[in-house]
This record gives C-alpha cells, structure tokens and sequence, in this order.
C-alpha cells in the first residue's frame, strides 16, 4: 500500500465550539425548569451497541427493555427479519463478535449484581445467527447462566477464568482465539494462555508462548502474531510469522515509565504490515510501520496529530486498510481511502451537527456500514447506512431519554500553569444559562497516568451542568495523549506539580470570568479522589468542598497495603513503576508524609462527600474507612458512604444513581442555591 510519508490532522474543534456558541447565546429563561432525572444520565443503556456479520448481510445487536437483561439479536438486512438468538433471565448479553457469517459468540453479566457478587466470570457461549447451536464453552464461577448440555459438553467446557479476545478472529471459520487466565495467590493477573477453540465442538488446544504472557494480537487473518511478555521492568515484544510455528523476539523496552524506544503496537494491516504507536526521538507520538524482519521502524511517520500523542485504531476490510479512527480534542475517522472520504462526505451531509464515526463491514462488497453519531450534546446513535442509495436508518441510541438541547456545550481549551506548562482541559457549561461566574466543579480524572477525558456527551460532567454548574476538566501535567514531556512532568508529583495545574485550572476559569471566585468544589474518583482531598489541604481558600469517590488517601497503602485486602496492582508495577512515578518509600518518605490525605487529615475542614466499594481491590475499602476516621477526629462536615458489593466504580445503577443524587444535594448545599449564606 502506497501512503504518503507524512500526514497531518487538523485538530477538531470546530463542532464544539460552534455548539457551545449556539447553546451559549441561548436567553438565560431557556433552561429547564426541572433538569433531566439522575437516571437518565446514569441508568443501564437500553441499547448495548451493533456489528456487521462479515459478509455485511447481517446485523447483530444488544438490545434491552426497561428493567430486563439486554438479549442479543440478529437482523437479516436483505429481507428485515429479526431474531432473538440469545437471551437471559437473570444475565445481560455483554461482549459479543461474529466468528463467522453464521455463528456467533457472546459472554454475559449481570447489570443488577456488583462486581462482590460476579467474581468476574463472564462465561463463554456460541450461537448461530438463527438461534440454533447453542453451546456453553466456559462456565460461570457462580454458577449462573449454565445452559442444559450433553455429559460429554460439559466435559469439554473451559474454566470460569476464559475470556473472549478484543479482537476478531479470521471469521471464516468455527474457530476463535480465547485468553485462559492464570492468578497468583491474591487474585493477580500473572499469565495468559492463549487457546484455539472450536466454537462447535468445545475442544480447544493450547497454542505455544514465549513466556508469561500479558497480551496477545492475532493478524488480519486471524492468527497469533504477537505476545507480551513483561518481566520485572522489562518489555519484551515476540512475534511469530505467518506459517511458522515458533516465536522469535521482536524488540525490548523498559516498562512503565515512557521509554523513548518502545513502540505499541495497533495492529496488522491486510498486506501484513505492522503498525505501531511510536515517539521515535518525538515529544508526541505518531504512526509508523514496523519491519518485523528488523523489528526497526519506518523512517517517517504514516500519521501524525499535531500537539497530541496518536490515539486510535486501524480501519480495515479484509483488502485493504482505509484508514484510522483518531482522537484528538474528539473521535473521529481519518481516511486514506478515497472512496470512504466520499461516504464520509454523503453521511456528514446527512447528520451535519455530529460527529460521525463509520465502521465498514470485512466485506468490500458490503451493501451497509454501521454509522456511529455523536456530540458534545449527543449521547451516541447508532445508524445503519445503506451504500447505494445513502439512506440512514437508525440501530439504536445509548441514552434516548437525554435532549441534546438541555445539555451543555463543550469547549476544549487550553490554559497555562503557574510554572508555564500548557494545560489542556475540557469546559462544559450549562445549558442556556448565562456563561459568567457560575458555581464552578473542577472534576478530576482518575490514573492519574491516562488520557482523562475527550470531547462528547459524558455522563458526569453532563449531569453537573444540568444541575447549573461549570465544569472544567484538566489534563494535568502526568495525563497521556499530550506528548512525552507533559507525561514526565508528572512523575513523583502527587499533591504537588499535579495538584497546582488543577487548582491553576479552577483560578483560569475565575479570571475568565466563567466561575464565581467562592463558589468552587473539587471532585473525582480515583487518583481524581486523591485529588479532591489534597485540593482541601493545600489550596482551603480555593475549594468549598470536596467529593472523593474511591480515591487513594496514603501513597505509602499503595506500597504497602493492609491486613484486610490486598491490591490488584502487579508485583512488576510495585517494585519498578510505583517508586518511579509516583514514590520511593525510603528516598521520597517526607514527601509522601507531605502529600497524604491520611497523614493531613487535620487540615481540612472544608465539607467532604466520601464514597467507597466494600470489594474494591484497585484502592481497598481500608484507604476511606482509615481517612473518614482520622478526619472525623477534627471535622464534623463529613458524609460517608459505602457500596458493600462495588468494586473500583459503580457497577449497579441504583448505586450510580444514589451516588449522584447525593453529589447533586452535597454541592447544592456548599456553592449551589441551597447553600447557606456566610457568616458575618
């Protein structure tokens, strides 16, 4: 394939920007008398998504009602017909793929049990397009959603600890790929076997690996081509060639800490090339190709985004690649094929005020694609185009209850740190209100050493700007996607660079004259909860509350945990990343005394919202109960509460939505109108 050495992207701003203005310029009496319901911001999604059989002549979706599980349904688009062809009365369809243009498989999970209670085994099941054949092929650990099978399927069934892969196989076959998952004593991922399995039969075999694997990636025909090892702090990528049986090492790097060297790879392209995210001498990455001969990189870039690291995947049929799905500010499809660009054009002109992602079937002679609609106001819809007439009929939406006219518009923007880093952040303001000193919630991503946010309907921010309030999401210094330098600048500062970037953010937006100087709160999860904390101690005449939902309170409990629960963090990530990003116990000890919540619990006496899962292993139960204590000694403006059966986030609607009816009335009460004047 013929590309041209180097291609930039504009970046997309454009959408937003012009959406905030429209929303924005709105008269003050336009915004709803009665906002929209938590629950339609955090209920369960009556609409679980959809993919094209390969051939494109079947479509295959989640669907749902309310209150029962999402069933998985088939549509024939050549005559309309609809089949239900798995369904559940105590399970949710979850993760499904086409095997081939008959077959499917699925695995499930409960949308109503917390992740206590699911131990996560999500089962494995096949299924053809009809309803017919259908095959239990892993177990569930508690037993639900096992299907009535011969002695002898059950025999054959694989453990409750396999999984499906992210990716397809060569879907012109009854076999798949599965990932067969070994735990060390504390539950800890230590080893992924990789097995080939006939989704008919239920016999499976073992392929060969290269050591204890993290992560395997099949070729654009279906096969293994890759495999991660990771051993203490190295890397090591293995590759094995087509029609070969052994694997062969590709290239090394160091782990955790951004080696200028490595490269992640994203995929094989159908002429088998090997494309690959990479910085190569560059502050920001881009697209290359790899030589799996050498294991060296192509000499310039396929793909560049100025001023953010590339983010995406490959989009490709069975013949050729077509082109990239990218984020920059927001999502969107870069095409290096010309006939695509002409169908992105037709659907753009269809659906001018939302971004609209499309997914080509394998198929090149396909008579559909699947269409993918969204925007800073627009929970995603999802269409079904149709190619030679350029007729849209819509699949399904994600949240249908939600008006893009209520919601609030987006701007992307960027503001300098009091040492002169350039922060990015996402603003969200409400809806037809006027945008001059609103009650402002800095909301903290978590990590922290991630990407935090993108332009697009998100249900947080969303619900707080229905509620009259600014949202200012910043990507401080440590955040990925916005060059090595920025990701550097992060490492060893928690309650420190890190926290001055959000509270630079929160004094931007006063000066800007978006928020009102007394009325700001600070929120997140996570790392983000960590944040909110440290916010109250070092800035106290910035922040008039704080909500920390499942977040770190002492960096030394991530070393050393407690008796009562052990961290899902690796053995690997302990020794030779923690130390390096975030601290070492024994050179870094007064610092970590500095910066933990637990330790400057004293100094706090702004209101705290404190939210914690009673099985969270990512940030055990112990980091909140021994914070709330040791705050409570000295602050009485302290609400607590737990989720027993939550993990790492809230997995159960009715706990979402508790979660943030709470948030709402906590932050009415400490800078929205519910507040109480201050004292004289």
């Amino acid at each position: 394939m013929a590309l041209s050495p180097l291609r930039s992207v504009p970046l997309r701003l454009a959408l937003g920007i012009a959406l905030s203005c429209m929303l924005a310029a709105a008269p003050a009496g336009a915004a709803q008398a009665s906002p929209p319901p938590a629950a339609a911001f955090f209920g369960n999604a009556e609409f679980g998504g959809a993919t094209l059989s390969p051939s494109g002549r079947y479509l295959a979706a989640r669907t749902g009602a309310p209150g029962k599980p999402l069933r998985l349904m088939v549509v024939d688009l050549q005559d309309n017909s609809v089949k239900t062809v798995a369904a559940f009365t105590d399970s949710d369809i979850h993760n499904f793929q086409w095997v081939n243009d008959e077959r499917l498989v699925f695995d499930v999970t409960d949308r109503n049990v917390a992740p206590g209670d699911m131990h996560f085994a999500a089962g494995l099941f096949a299924v053809n397009r009809d309803g017919e054949a259908f095959l239990q092929l892993a177990a569930r650990r508690t037993g639900r959603g096992v299907v009535k099978s011969s002695t002898l399927a059950q025999k054959r069934m694989l453990p409750w600890h396999t999984f499906m892969l992210p990716q397809p196989g060569s879907q012109d076959s009854p076999f798949i790929y599965v990932e067969s998952t070994e735990f060390d004593h504390a539950g800890r991922e230590v080893n992924n076997n990789l097995l080939r399995l006939d989704t008919l039969t239920g016999l499976s075999q073992l392929v060969e690996r290269p050591g204890k694997v993290s992560k395997w990636m099949l070729g654009q025909d279906g096969e293994p081509r890759l495999a991660t090892v990771l051993k203490d702090d190295k890397l090591t990528l293995y590759y094995r060639a087509p029609g070969s049986q052994g694997w062969r090492q590709l290239y090394q790097a160091v782990a955790f800490r951004g080696d200028n060297g490595a490269f992640t790879p994203l995929g094989f392209g159908p002429d088998g090339l090997l494309y690959v995210e990479a910085n190569n001498g560059r502050d920001t990455s881009a697209l290359y190709t790899v030589d799996t001969a050498s294991g060296k990189l192509s000499p310039a870039p396929v793909l560049t985004a100025p001023g953010y690291d590339f983010e995406g995947h490959l989009v490709a049929n069975k013949d050729k690649l077509l082109g990239v799905r990218l984020l920059t500010d927001a999502r969107d499809n870069v095409w290096f094929d010309a006939g695509m660009k002409a169908v992105q054009e037709k659907i753009d002109q269809q659906l001018p005020n939302t971004i609209n992602l499309i997914t080509p079937a394998r198929n090149p002679q396909a008579a559909h694609m699947l269409v993918e609609s969204y925007s800073d106001v627009q929970p995603p819809v999802f269409w079904l185009a149709d190619i030679k007439t350029g007729k849209l009929n819509k699949v399904g939406e994600s949240h249908a209850a939600i008006k893009p006219a209520e919601m609030g518009g987006q701007q992307f923007v960027r503001y300098k740190a009091r040492d002169g880093r350039e922060i990015p952040a996402l603003l969200t303001l409400p809806a037809g209100a006027s945008p001059k000193n609103l009650p402002l919630v800095m909301l903290v991503h978590g990590g922290p050493f991630v990407r935090g946010t993108e332009m697009g309907w998100k249900a947080q921010a969303q619900f707080l700007a229905s509620r009259g309030y600014a949202v200012l999401e910043p990507e401080y210094r440590g955040s990925t996607g916005f060059g090595n330098a920025h990701f550097r600048a992060g490492w060893k500062q928690w309650g420190l660079g890190m926290q001055d970037d959000i509270a630079d953010g929160a004094r931007w937006a006063a000066r800007q004259g978006y928020a009102d100087p007394d009325r700001i709160c600070i929120a997140g999860g996570s790392y983000g909860g960590y944040a909110a904390l440290m916010g109250v101690v070092k800035d106290p005449g910035l922040y008039r509350c704080a909500v920390d939902w499942m977040g770190v309170t002492d960096i030394n409990l991530l070393h050393d945990g407690h008796w009562s629960a052990v961290s899902d963090a690796s053995d690997a990530y302990l020794q030779y990343g923690l130390p390096v990003l975030v601290g070492d116990q024994v050179r870094d000890a007064a610092q970590l005394q500095a910066t933990s919540p637990i330790q400057q619990a004293a100094r706090i006496k702004a209101p705290l919202l404190l939210a914690y899962g009673g099985v969270d292993r990512r940030v055990p139960l112990y980091h909140g109960t021994l914070f709330r204590d040791a705050v409570k000694k000295h602050n009485n403006a302290v609400e607590w509460v737990e989720y027993p059966d939550e993990g790492h986030g809230l997995a159960l609607e009715a706990d979402r939505i508790d979660f943030w009816t709470r948030v709402e009335k906590f932050l009415d009460q400490n800078i929205g109108a519910g507040r109480k004047p201050a004292q004289p």
